[in-house]
């Protein structure tokens, strides 16, 4: 297997990194536009990793560097992942990518009989959440005879949180705004709705150190669930979990309009309010340090004709030894597999489908056990 992995940061080096070493790829490619940052990650993982230059933005060039590899790997902003995947049906290969935007995932899903002409699969939203996530949601549904409720929590958070939002920068400070900013989608009394997102804050328990946190709406975590479960389920929803007291403070931000589109003049240069609050975000948030990664994944309905509930939990660390963060794991290691699964067909579907409609949840978790990445399951 030849993977061509889309950018070179954070999320691109630990898939590079996983491919390199889980033995799925005997040559894996790290394209970004920044041909030095490609070189610094190559070299710091060796062996079968070579870099490139490559901008997004010239198709051509994109094209290219796909001819020849089993699969590529988009690990660069959701802006971009429409354009890549016209690329890899036009080049004729796989393709995955980390997704975080539903509207951009549904122009690449319009994409579908072009990819099924092609006899290639583009899986939009691998990842954590939307990604792992949803397959496990998806997964674990497959088990019940009848469905009540699906509940995904899912949260990235600091080890050791400094105030005054408790929080590290665990991906890009974009995706996190878009996480905030646009609605969340759910299912409420057996019906699609959009809600708004930081809303609906709940409190919720996980095991010492962690105890008593919380949990809001943030849009993208579903995926394409809320349209599987359209009238299976009577309530399906996300949240995303973080120590207390963070929500009401991120919130206060953005109704202040610290994450607007206006314009602001700065000197010879005009940005945007949410621009100069990205950038305030990297310069002030910790990133990169000792994480932590929570999922619950809580499914409620008929099985074995008893109501039953079905847990799937799971605490991840931050590798010590590797320095790699539990954020870069458990959203960089599921999309490595994936694109494996891909290659070695696994997974056989071809068009434009999100990982929950066609990736395995057994041979998945399997894989993610090898990384010791370990999901708990419980029945009550």
């Amino acid at each position: 297997m030849k993977a061509l992995v889309i950018g070179a940061g954070m999320m691109g080096s630990a898939i590079a990194y996983d491919l390199a070493h889980s033995g799925g790829a005997d040559r894996v490619i790290v394209g970004d536009i920044n041909a030095d940052r490609a070189k610094k990650v190559a070299g710091l993982i060796g062996g079968n990793v070579e870099p490139v230059q490559l901008d997004t933005q010239v198709p051509e060039q994109v094209i290219r560097a796909m001819k020849g590899v089993s699969v590529a790997i988009g690990a660069t902003s959701y802006t971009q992942n429409l354009g890549l995947t016209q690329a890899a049906i036009t080049a004729g290969i796989h393709f995955c990518d980390l997704g975080g935007n539903m509207d951009v995932v549904d122009r690449q899903i319009s994409l579908d009989a072009l990819a099924k002409a092609a006899g290639v699969c583009i899986l939009p939203n691998c990842g954590l959440a939307p990604g792992f996530a949803s397959v496990v949601a998806a997964g674990g549904a497959k088990r019940f005879s009848g469905l009540e409720e699906i509940h995904i929590r899912v949260g990235g958070l600091p080890q050791h949180p400094q105030p005054p939002l408790n929080y590290q920068l665990v991906f890009s400070a974009e995706g996190l705004i878009n996480e905030y900013l646009e609605p969340a989608e759910v299912i409420r009394d057996g019906k699609q709705q959009r809600v708004d997102s930081m809303a609906d804050l709940e409190e919720i328990d996980f095991p010492p150190p962690f105890g008593k946190l919380e949990a809001f709406n943030t849009s993208g975590g579903t995926s394409t669930l809320t349209r599987m479960f359209d009238g299976k389920v009577k309530a399906l929803d996300y949240k995303t979990i973080r120590y207390r007291g963070h929500c009401e403070k991120f919130k206060l931000l953005i109704d202040l309009g610290f994450a607007g589109a206006e314009p602001i003049v700065a000197g010879a240069s005009i940005r945007t309010a949410r621009e100069f609050f990205e950038e305030m975000l990297r310069r002030r948030l910790p990133s990169n340090g000792p994480d932590v990664v929570l999922l619950r994944v809580t499914i409620r309905g008929m099985k074995d004709n008893r109501r039953q509930t079905l847990a799937y939990e799971m605490i991840d660390h931050y590798d010590e030894r590797l320095k790699i963060t539990s954020m870069m794991r458990t959203t960089a290691f599921p999309t490595s597999i994936i694109a494996q699964m891909l290659s070695n067909g696994t997974v056989g579907a071809r068009g434009v489908l999100p990982p929950e409609q066609c990736v395995p949840l057994e041979p998945l978790l399997s894989e993610l056990r090898k990384r010791n990445i370990v999901v708990e399951e419980s029945i009550s």
